[in-house]
């Protein structure tokens, strides 16, 4: 696959299903890999990744509704909840998060760069969620990226009995592409964001 070609086949994939050619033991390696190998600031290794999978994947999707559920207009729920199924249908979810701990810690041992570190552990943790977007469209299979963070945190630590200095960034679920995206994708002219200044 050729560069463009490579990058342009990522698309967000919302309509998702369990069929896929790889294993569960590959998609943890996937995953491990991308997490071991991603670039972060002064290598501090902040980025934190669960993969959940089978019925701790459409656990999580349950408890995202049973949270929004909570706060979101009655009318709006029917709509949320389609959407929601959808990304449960998938075969898995991944959950980024930045450890606090770490991310704190090197800003006060680099008290000129605070609150850089914290800035720099979102491009660490950008970096890591789009490598694995790519890496799962590269073997035919759809994700997209969600934020129902902060109103989800304390429900998913408390289920999944994860560390309270986890700071939750995005969930990307991902499974099989039952419905592709709109081909149609329109883009600014690349003179109004790409400079080669010669």
């Amino acid at each position: 696959m050729n560069f463009e070609k490579y990058l342009s086949s990522r698309r967000s994939i919302y309509k998702l299903g369990k069929n896929t050619k790889l294993s569960v033991e590959e998609i943890e390696n996937l995953v491990s890999i991308a997490t071991k190998y991603v670039p972060s600031p002064f290598n501090d290794q902040s980025q934190r990744v669960v993969l959940l999978l089978n019925d701790n994947h459409e656990k999580f999707w349950d408890i995202v509704y049973q949270e929004l559920k909570k706060i979101a207009p009655p009318e709006n729920l029917a709509k949320t909840e389609e959407k929601l199924k959808n990304f449960a249908n998938g075969i898995g979810t991944i959950l980024f998060f930045d450890d606090k701990t770490v991310t704190d810690g090197y800003g006060k041992q680099f008290p000129l760069y605070e609150e850089n570190f914290r800035v720099w552990s979102e491009h660490a943790n950008a970096m890591l969620q789009y490598i694995l977007w790519l890496e799962l469209s590269k073997e035919e299979l759809g994700a997209s990226l969600q934020h129902y963070n902060p109103v989800i945190d304390q429900a998913i630590k408390k289920a999944f009995n994860l560390p309270s200095e986890w700071k939750l960034i995005a969930q990307m679920p991902f499974g099989e592409i039952l419905e592709a995206a709109n081909p149609n994708k329109t883009f600014i002219e690349q003179k109004e964001k790409f400079l080669v200044l010669k």
